[in-house]
This record gives structure tokens, sequence and C-alpha cells, in this order.
């Protein structure tokens, strides 16, 4: 009967899950997870939880329905899908118990909170995430375009709408079909309003879930963490918020049920979207009345007027949108119960910001968080009142001193004052009982530290990297309990001071540092870095330089050794490191060998950048993925390179003791970047290699045309130096033209494929650097034929990494073998043809142009002919000496665009 049944609703559904499911943007990963947790060939009764962010968990629900689920289930005895409840006994009554059921059954529940199914005793949850930022684009592009990939110009339009969405799939179907159809004009046009806004249907979704916290409690939680909190420390957020009783334990815990928040790594994360929910319920009150004050235009009118009231907890000021901010003497007097202070720059801007403030700030006693950066004056309000700060950060602040004589700061745990330059002192911090983190980040006058802190086992991070004029830190500053010692940069710091034996985080600078303690014992480190910022005579009394052995703990994963030209080898304790993943030696000029005869096999990436006098290729581990050797001595690549199976990326930039590479490496099937650019001796090189990208740029003196001639692998691509087209290439266009015309032998279009080698000559458009960037080939054009007959097509290639050239040219070579995509009727393949129009069409902006390009075929049974065979007359023109090449006219160029 159940057979029956299921057999006749699949019928009247009309299901088709095959054609269905295409549509359904990465719905296979989903199946896969929901198959292992469901266990479809076992007999057992079985529920599953489904939980996920409304409008995620009930998109992927549906898509999950159309998809071979229900064939799969319309054999089994029941299958149930509970959805959108909200009532324990709902669920009780509906599912109370697995013997309800016959065996094999199925019960899939589907809630906004995961707190109802766990409470069922449902232990099988398969928590909906967020699609990657690739698979969002192409949710977006498949409500915008019906197709997984956008148009011509969209790229860069369609990514930030993705971003804007936030890659949530509500957003992205919302966004996607409101632009279906709009030009990019409309799309362009429409950024801002998405930047500074959410859109009405999209809120009015996520308001339910809100809504659906049953305690007030949690809704404040909720607007704290979307107006001020997003990305916080958990641990921080609790004795920001311990004053309101608000239970923040039980609160987040809530809010992570209903996938409101995240919490990871003890932080807090919110999505932007919902973030921009919870700031417009801020908002329906009017600004002196709102518990949250984000938006600078209110800001400034607010404290101007003075016009504030007991109800305003938070004021977050972003002064890169205000040119002046003037406070009324009341202006904080007004709000009492203000608890958070930020003004910032969010965009660390450095333009002066015209400031009007009041002499005194002794109406601030509630307040628990005070963020100012370039804080204008020389010292704090002498009435301050810090007693009940949990977080004070000044960044670039003209402050001199803090504070005079002693202040209460019993609740303090962060304080950073990075970047106050004028710094001199930190008189007390006597009364810092629960100080737990200590940023001095360049404060470059700063001369000493505080006398004491007086808990020994609180202050677990001093960063003091770059404090230049600090010589010593005081005997009184118990570091037993440091977890992070950042001392780099501290150039006349002459001691090293006791730590803990469990630190895990040391940097510090030599050759300042004269004496280390002789008892030091480090146990537990996993970051060493060592450095020097001093120039070659400080060097001179310093014949060798070692890591102390006690800081060669076996637990090291991360060191880092720079600028030390006494560098001259490494110590015996280093082949002891067997749980290094990352080795950076960078600049140490005396450096020239490496050890030998050892297996690290857990190092991963190895940087040996500006060692110059380093001849010898490294061989101390083969499970290097990342190996940086540019500007060593090494003359050349060993052919037991191969032997590295995970290399992915070899950088020898500016090798100039290189004359030859033979790279036979095409057992390094990871390898996707080789970068050989600036090797002035470099005269050639052998390539077999299935490497994505390979750069020769600036390598001036290596024989281009014997590269030209080698065999290399699809996929494969070359970067040289050039203005344009080789002559090997020889069919190519002008500077002003992007299409091409190539000669066909009078044939059909037999085989399926264009087979042939490209050459671009791209120019960066700006004077500075830019990162590299994807890009996105298109072959269009038609074949044609001297009765008017044309056959048009098309054809993609894959994505490649363009690199952007400053200030010159430069040559991308790779091979195509594309199929050829026919528009029209088969037979139409089987006319004979004459010749070829062939355009490319660079499917991503970017910062680069393209300025010519030729090809060159790779296979005779192309049926293309040689350019000297076609017929008088033609479109044709041989414009370069020795070589034959082929320019297209205006002419060809013309006919071809009217075709197109």
């Amino acid at each position: 009967m159940i057979e029956e049944i299921a057999n006749d609703v699949m019928d009247k559904l009309l299901l088709t899950p095959s054609k269905d499911s295409e549509n359904f943007i990465g719905i296979e990963d989903h199946i896969g997870e929901m198959r292992v947790l469901l266990q479809l060939e076992s007999e057992d009764v079985r529920m599953v939880g489904l939980g996920a962010l409304l409008g995620l968990a009930r998109l992927r629900l549906q898509e999950f329905c159309s998809t071979d689920f229900l064939d799969t289930f319309k054999r089994q005895k029941v299958l149930i899908f509970i959805d959108d409840f909200d009532d324990q006994v709902v669920l009780d009554a509906l599912v109370g118990q697995t013997q309800w059921f016959g065996w094999g059954s199925r019960i899939i529940v589907v809630t906004n909170d995961k707190h109802f199914v766990r409470a069922h005793g449902i232990d099988h949850i398969y928590k909906v995430c967020l699609p990657s930022e690739k698979l969002a684009l192409e949710m977006l592009c498949q409500y915008a375009f019906k197709k997984k990939s956008p148009p011509e110009g969209f790229n860069e339009l369609a990514v930030k709408v993705t971003r804007l969405a936030g890659s949530l799939p509500l957003g992205l179907s919302v966004l996607g079909s409101f632009l279906r159809g709009r030009d990019k004009e409309y799309w362009t046009d429409l950024l801002p309003r998405l930047q500074n806004g959410i859109d009405g249907k999209i809120e009015k979704t996520l308001r339910v879930i809100y809504e659906g916290l049953r305690s007030e409690t949690d809704k404040l939680i909720f607007r704290h963490i979307a107006c001020l909190f997003d990305w916080s420390k958990v641990t921080n957020l609790k004795l920001l918020l311990t004053d309101f009783d608000l239970s923040v334990n039980v609160g987040l815990t809530n809010l992570a049920d209903k996938s409101l928040i995240q919490v990871k790594w003890g932080i807090v994360m919110m999505h932007h979207l919902l973030q921009e929910m919870g700031r417009s319920i801020v908002r329906l009150e009017e600004p002196k009345n709102r518990e949250f004050i984000l938006d600078s235009e209110d800001i400034y009118d607010l404290l101007k007027e003075g016009s504030g009231t007991q109800k305003v907890l938070g004021i977050s000021l972003d002064t890169d949108e205000i040119d002046e901010l003037h406070v009324h003497a009341k202006a904080f007097r007004r709000m009492g119960n203000l608890r958070f202070l930020k003004i910032y720059s969010k965009n660390g801007l450095t333009r002066k910001l015209k400031l009007q403030l009041p002499k005194s700030f002794d109406y601030l006693a509630k307040l628990k968080l005070l963020h100012w950066d370039k804080y204008p004056m020389r010292c704090m309000p002498s009435k301050f009142r810090p007693e009940n700060l949990v977080e004070l950060r000044m960044c670039k602040s003209k402050l001199e001193k803090l504070w005079e004589g002693v202040v209460s700061l019993t609740c303090l745990k962060n304080m950073d004052l990075s970047s106050s330059h004028k710094l001199r002192e930190i008189l007390d911090l006597s009364t810092a009982l629960n100080l737990e983190t200590l940023f001095l980040v360049d404060c470059y006058s700063l001369v000493k530290l505080p006398s004491s802190i007086p808990n020994p086992n609180k202050l677990a991070t001093l960063n003091m990297t770059n404090c230049r004029n600090s010589e010593t830190i005081p005997i009184g500053i118990s570091l037993k309990s440091l977890d992070i010692l950042f001392l780099g940069g501290c150039s006349r710091l002459r001691t090293f001071p006791q730590i803990s034996t469990n630190i895990s985080y040391l940097s510090i600078e030599v050759p300042s540092i004269k004496e280390f303690p002789s008892n030091l014992h480090i146990e537990n480190l996993f970051y060493l870095s060592i450095e020097s910022l001093k120039r070659k005579k400080q060097w001179e009394k310093v014949k060798t330089f070692s890591p102390p052995t006690a800081m060669m703990s076996p637990t090291l994963v991360i060191m880092h050794l720079s600028n030390i030209p006494s560098l001259v080898e490494l110590p015996c304790s280093f082949q002891n490191l067997h749980q290094l993943e990352e080795l950076v030696i960078r600049n140490c000029v005396n450096l020239e060998t490496l050890p030998t005869g050892m297996n690290l096999k857990s190092l991963d990436s190895i940087n040996l950048m500006g060692c110059s006098r380093l001849n010898t290729f490294p061989d101390i581990s083969t499970n290097i993925r990342k190996l940086v050797l540019s500007k060593t001595a090494i003359e050349k690549v060993p052919w037991w390179i191969e032997k590295f199976k995970r290399l992915s990326f070899l950088n020898m930039y500016g090798c100039n003791k290189l004359e030859y590479v033979n790279l036979n490496i095409s057992k390094l099937t990871r390898l996707e970047k080789v970068d050989f650019s600036k090797c002035k001796a470099l005269t050639g090189a052998f390539i077999d290699s299935p490497t994505a990208f390979i750069d020769f740029t600036k390598c001036f003196n290596l024989d281009q045309e014997a590269l030209f001639q080698q065999r290399t692998c699809l996929g494969c691509q070359l970067w040289l130096s050039g203005d344009q087209v080789p002559s090997y290439f020889t069919h190519h266009t002008t500077r002003t033209s992007s299409y091409l015309t190539l000669p066909l032998l009078a044939s059909s279009l037999s085989q399926p494929f264009l087979r042939f080698r490209t050459c671009i000559v791209f120019n960066c458009k700006l004077n500075s650097y830019i990162i590299d960037f994807n890009a996105n080939f298109r072959f269009t054009g038609s074949f044609l034929n001297s009765f008017g007959q044309t056959q048009d097509f098309m054809a993609e290639t894959g994505d490649y990494v363009i690199k952007t050239c400053v200030n010159h040219s430069c040559l991308l070579i790779f091979d195509c073998c594309i199929s050829l995509e026919m528009k029209s009727d088969p037979e139409k393949k089987e006319w004979n043809y004459d010749h070829m129009n062939l355009r490319i069409h660079n499917v991503n902006d970017g910062p680069t142009q393209v300025e010519e390009w030729g090809i060159r075929i790779l296979e005779a049974d192309n049926q293309l002919a040689n350019p000297r065979q076609y017929a008088e007359g033609n479109v044709l023109d041989e414009a370069r000496e020795g070589g034959g090449n082929d320019v297209v006219t205006e002419r060809s160029c013309t006919d071809f665009e009217k075709r197109l």
C-alpha cells in the first residue's frame, strides 16, 4: 500500500529529480552529508535534524525534496518531513518515539532552533552552512541570468552583489531575482543602496527569527552584538555586559541555537545581513532615545547639541564620514548610562579632524569600553574615572602620559596604546589586578614601563614591538604567566627578562640583547622570531650568532630568523624540530649552507629569500609545499626536486647565478606556480611540467624562440617580457584590431577541436603594484566560404591568473585545445569553408589591457592553410619580414564585426 501511494504521489507531482537538481547549486555536497546521517541501507527507524538560518534550511529542504531522496524513500515504510515548528509539545505529539513507525522509516525535522531537536533526543543533526563564495556566485547567477556564470562585463558586479548578500541563499535569491533582466548601469547604481541598507523582503524574513526569541534578554544581547560586538571574544563580551544581568552564557547559547550567531574559536560572529536587521530595529527610535547610535550624522548632531538621554548605551562613530566634531559640555553628562564609546577611523585615514572637546570626562563613570583612535589630548582628564573600564584602546593618540597619580583599574582587562608615538611613560598600573593584555606597539618614545603589575598570574600578552627607547623591563613586572611576548625592534633592550617556561610566542631583537638568563628554559614554544633592524656596523663585533639552544624547543612550529649577518649556520639542535612547519631565514647574507641528512616531515614552507651566499638547494624535507629561494646564489635546480611531491610554489626570482633551467618535473602534479623572473644570467630553459604558471619576465638573456619550439602541456602558461607578438606566431592582430582572419584549405569541419598556441601582449593600465587577478578568455567567430555560407562558434578556455606588469608590457603564452560549439544545423559542418574569423574576449574586467595577440597552429589536421597559399586578393597582408605573418586589415574587421 505504501509503495503504491508513494508511486502515485510521485507521478502526480511529476517530479523529475535528475533535471530539477541541475539548478540547485552545490546540492550534491548536502545530499552526500544527509545520506551519511540517514543511513538509507539501515532498517532502523531514524530521526534526523536539519538546522540552519531561516531562508537557508528551507531552501535546501526544497532542493532535497526535488532530488532523488523521494525516489529512494518511496521504497521505505514512512517518510515524514516536519518543517518550521517552534513547540516541543507538538514535536513530541507528532513523532514522540521511533517505535511508532515501521522498520526503515525516516523522519526529517527542519527547525531554526537546534535546541528542540536535541531535547527530543535526536542526535543526528545536519547543520546547513553558508555556501562558499564560488558557489554563492553561481547561485546568484542562476537567479539573475539563469546560468551559473555572469555574462561578459557583469563579473565584477556579480561578485560585489554576492558579497553584499553575504552568501546567504535567501539574499542571493531575492537580489538575483530582482536584478534579472536589468542592465549593467542599473546594477552599478544599485550597489550603493545595497551597501547602506538591507532589502525589505530579506529584512522582513530575518525579522521572524528575531521576534521568535522568547526572552527580551536574548534580544538585547542580539542587539549588542549587531551594533557593537561582532567578532568579539566571548570572554570580553561577558565582562562588558556583566552589569546588565543578562546571563550572557545562556543568551549566546540561545542565539547560536537559532543560528543568529556563530561561536568559533571563542569568537562571536554574526552574518552581516543579520547585523543590518538588528541595527534597523534600533533605528526605529529617535536618535536621542536609541540604545546604540551608529550613524555619523546622528552622532554629530547629538554630541553638538548635547541632546542625548539616559537610554543611550553605546556610541560608535566612524570619523572617516565627518570633517569636524564639536562635543557639547553637557553631551556626555546627559548620557549617564553610556557604557561603550568607540571613535575610530574605519579606513585608517590620516586626514586631520577638527575636534572640540570639553575639559572634563568625570561623568563617564559607567564606561566599560573606551576605544578612541587618534585621541588629541596630551593626557586624560584629571577627573576621568576609569574604575569600570574593561577595555582601553587609544591607538595613534597624542598622549604623552595616561594620567597623573594612581587611579582605580580593577576591571581593566585589555589595554592597547599602539602607535602613540609621543607616549613617554605609563606611571602606575598597580591597581590593574585583572590586566591580561598590554599592547604598546610602535610607542617610540616610551622609556619605561610601570614598576609593577600586581598579579603575576594574569598578564598573558605583552607586545612592545618597536619600543626602540625602552631599555629594561622592570623587575617588579612578573612575566611568569606570559603566553605571548614580542620584543622585536626594542633596539636598546640589553637584558632578556625572566619569562614563563610555558610561553608559546616569542619575538626578540638581536644583537642588542647581550645577556640571556643562564637558567632559561622554554618547553612549549610554538612561534620564534629573531630579527635585527641594525646596520652592518653594529654587527662588526659579533663574529657569529646562533639561536640560544633553550629556544630551539622541539615543540616549535614556526621559526623566523631575519637580517642577521653573523648567522653562518644553524645549530645542531635544528634537527630535533620535528614539528616545524614553517621556516623563514631572510636576508642572512653569510648563511652558505643548510643542514643535510634529515627529513623534517612536518615542514611545509621554506623561505630563504635574500640569503645571497646560499648556493646549495635545500634538502631538509620532502614534504615541502612552498619553497622561496629568491635572491640566493643557487646555480641550478637539481633533478631530485621531483621528490617534492607536494610542491605547489617555487620562487627563484632574482637568482642571478642561475644560467639554465632543466625543469623536467612532470611528476610534480601539484605545482601551480614557478617564478624565475629577473634571473639576469638565465639563457635557456627546458620545460616539462603541467604547472599552470611559469614566470620568465625580465629574463632578458633568455632564448625565447627556443622556448617556443618546445612541446608544453595543456594548462601551462608562460610569462615573458615583450611588447609585441613574436614572429613564431604566424597569425597575429595589430594594435588597432581585436579580430583575426585565418585562411583554411577548402574542406569541411571534420575535426571537433581547434588546436593552437596563443600569445597575448598585455600592458598594465596603472603605475602601481596590483595583485594578480583571474581572467577567462572566450574565443568567438565564424567559418566562411565564397558562397556566403557561415558557421558560428564559441569556445571558452579555463581560468588564467593574469600577472600585473608595472610600467612594462609582457607576453602570456598558452596552448589551446578547445571544443567547437556548433549553434546551428550539424549538416553545416560538411560545407566547404575557405577561411575563419576569430575574436578573443577577456570575460573578466581587470587592470590590464590586451595590446595585441596571435596564434600558431599546432596540428595539421586543423585544416588551416599556410598564409603563403592564400589566393591573391585575400584580406591578409604579409607585413613582417622573415615570418610571413598575417595582419588583419580594415576589411576583415568590418566583415567580421557585421557578422557578430
